[in-house]
């Protein structure tokens, strides 16, 4: 009986956990969908400015056509709803009917709205990190609101370019088409809105404290993973390694920090010996184990 109740317990609590996650998902998509929306028609379309992708190409229709950019952007991404949902699953092509449904929405609702700015770089900027925001929290909690990532991934298995590869051609053609409709200034000005928008998505993505994997060889082994827990409040775990070249032991020191705390890490190996073989790489994500930051006395 105890048991019983116990294992209800754990499944009511795992419920929980999931509705928590569902609202986060929706709601994130939602606020991420209206912040793209802010930049695209508050600070670039007004100048003439064009996102990458299928955005790219509703605001170049909307402008030929003089359909309201909104309903291009529905239109043009709803045969990727579907390839979204054979190729990915049922959650991520939901999310990304949501974010292109408010998308749309919010572009339609400040299509009239008096713009922030009509200075061309400050649009571009600005417009630029706005939309990267939208666009990298929505990413982040498992939407989409481009199709071109999905058909890049479809292109990708029958053709020997990588996704990277396939949507930088798309854009390029997008953007060069941009330079005879709107002139090649302001195609120019949409490959550095473009640019910003994509490091911005990165930031947001990965936030602001990245975490970064360390990899110390060293005879100072002992020291240098005490310096770290001593001085960077870090955790560090010994692995034992053989040298494939004299066959000697040797202890591997490896560890997790951010960003902001590389320089300090390489200051203490420096510090402790100079001669020591130091390796760090981006992490991606970090779950588990005994990551967070211990108080330092």
């Amino acid at each position: 009986m105890v048991q019983n109740l116990q294992q209800t317990g754990l499944v009511q609590q795992h419920k929980g956990v999931s509705k928590l996650k569902l609202f986060q998902r929706i709601f994130f998509t939602i606020i991420g969908a209206i912040l793209m929306g802010v930049g695209i028609e508050l600070f670039l379309v007004p100048n003439q400015i064009l996102d990458g992708g299928i955005v790219g190409i509703s605001i170049i229709l909307s402008h030929l056509s003089g359909v309201k950019l909104g309903i291009y952007i529905f239109i043009l991404n709803i045969p990727f709803f579907y390839i979204g949902y054979k190729q990915i699953g049922k959650t991520f092509a939901l999310s990304t009917l949501l974010g292109i449904s408010v998308l749309s929405i919010t572009t339609v609702l400040l299509h009239n709205i008096p713009v922030f700015t009509d200075d061309l770089l400050l649009a571009t900027v600005f417009g630029g990190i706005v939309l990267g925001i939208g666009v990298g929290i929505v990413i982040r909690y498992g939407g989409s609101l481009d199709g071109t990532e999905i058909m890049a991934i479809l292109i990708n298995k029958k053709l020997p370019f990588s996704v990277g590869e396939i949507i930088m051609f798309f854009n390029i053609f997008i953007f060069a088409t941009a330079g005879f409709v709107f002139g090649w200034n302001r195609a120019m000005y949409s490959l550095i809105a473009y640019f910003i928008a994509y490091k911005t998505i990165d930031v947001v993505i990965a936030g602001l404290d990245e975490s970064k994997s360390a990899w110390i060889i060293s005879e100072h082994h002992k020291d240098i993973g005490d310096a770290i827990l001593a001085r960077l409040g870090r955790g560090v775990t010994y692995l034992n390694g053989e040298g494939a070249y004299t066959g000697d032991d040797k202890k591997v020191i490896f560890c997790v920090i951010t960003r902001i705390e590389e320089a300090k890490l390489k200051s203490i190996v420096e510090e402790l010996d100079p001669s020591a073989f130091l390796a760090v790489a981006n992490i991606a994500e970090v779950r588990g184990g005994r990551f967070k930051k211990k108080d330092i006395h």
